[in-house]
């Protein structure tokens, strides 16, 4: 059999509350089904953060609605989904039991049986996004076994390989962060909960782990592999990374990456405030989503205005700071546009890059203090 595997398309996501990615995701999407049908995929095994919140967004129900319709209903192929950190465990599996008979199976949240379904000698345990409190409550007799996620996943994945067949193979399907693996900048979640790492040693006995959780591409010794999400989220090293959707067969566990054109690629350029206009990038980069590093000038709303002649997707641009050479503030564009509005956010942004530091209250209130003397000042 041959599995497609994904994870993290994160339906809803915006850039920083501004634009939204929906025509993206549906872009990437419909390349992943067309995959799925071009590579003969027996199953789809999406791991986790389906969506980018707990309560999803309408816009992003309808896609979900829509994918899943046309997958599990039109090209007759059945999708395996567990609950990331990023999804509301209860909502993801409404109706779960309804829409296994439509082949849809979701695994919302931890149960003392293993969640599996058998695909003639094929096994998939679904995994979804577990906690230690949460191991503790499902497996009240291993308790006090459980002090580190480790120890958490230990315990839920003994259970589940002392229910393995003999002579089938087994997929384990998980949302998990693994020592070592490499972070991107949109691993926004992963990068803050480091105390949620685990060895791959956990993961011992399965013949194939679909990792999601981290959004690089990436694969983790020979058996366990991250499909990374189907779209760049962020800039950095995501701008480097191909992505790409994992084809897994059962007979020889050979992995084929296919990878996912991108409606927008993300691009950071760096120039002076003059080579940055003048310059002839081809229409890919051009159109595609930009974020600029202004090498010498502070950036306003004049440049930004201009800079949006030549790129009309930029999301963000980083300046020289107001008084040092040596210094860079950095702003998506709807903090420079909102500025006038809402100063305090850019005072924020201002602490952070310069003096690296998060403004408490009081320094804040100094801010206020300062601003409304300079209003006065001016107005008077």
């Amino acid at each position: 059999m041959r599995f497609l595997h994904t994870s993290d398309w994160h339906l809803g996501m915006s850039f920083r509350g501004g634009i939204s990615y929906a025509e993206d995701q549906k872009y990437v999407i419909e390349k992943i089904c067309r995959t799925a049908v071009e590579e003969k995929a027996d199953g789809i095994l999406i791991a986790g953060d389906v969506f980018d919140k707990s309560i999803a967004s309408a816009e992003a129900l309808h896609i979900y609605d829509e994918v899943m319709t046309y997958i599990c209903g039109n090209l007759d192929i059945p999708v395996f989904v567990i609950a990331g950190n990023h999804d509301g465990a209860e909502r993801i599996s409404q109706c779960n039991e309804l829409l296994k008979k439509s082949g849809l199976f979701i695994a919302g949240s931890l149960s003392y049986e293993p969640q599996t379904v058998s695909m003639g000698d094929v096994d998939i345990y679904l995994l979804p996004w577990i906690s230690t409190d949460k191991v503790k409550a499902v497996y009240p007799d291993k308790a006090d076994t459980v002090n580190s996620m480790e120890d958490a996943y230990r315990v839920v994945l003994d259970k589940y390989r002392g229910s393995f067949t003999k002579d089938h193979k087994n997929i384990l399907v998980a949302h998990a962060f693994i020592v070592n693996a490499e972070t991107s900048v949109s691993d926004r979640a992963a990068e803050v909960g480091k105390a949620t790492m685990v060895g791959s040693h956990v993961f011992d006995g399965f013949d194939y782990v679909a990792l999601g959780h981290l959004h690089g591409p990436q694969q983790i010794g020979s058996k366990i592999r991250y499909s990374g999400s189907p779209m760049a989220y962020s800039f950095g090293k995501e701008e480097k990374q191909e992505k790409s959707v994992t084809i897994v067969d059962t007979d020889t566990w050979e992995q084929k990456l296919i990878p996912i054109p991108q409606l927008h690629r993300r691009t950071t350029l760096t120039g002076t405030f003059r080579e940055l206009m003048e310059a002839d990038f081809d229409d890919e980069i051009k159109d595609g989503y930009v974020r600029l590093e202004v090498t010498d000038s502070y950036v306003g709303m004049d440049s930004v205005a201009a800079f949006r002649e030549q790129y009309k997707n930029l999301l963000e641009v980083s300046g020289k700071g107001f008084d040092r050479d040596d210094a860079r503030i950095t702003m998506t564009i709807e903090e420079l546009e909102n500025a006038d509005t809402d100063p305090e956010t850019v005072f924020a942004q201002y602490c952070r890059d310069i003096m690296d530091v998060v403004p408490d209250g009081h320094l804040t209130e100094l801010f206020k203090d300062a601003l409304g003397e300079y209003e006065k000042t001016v107005i008077s």
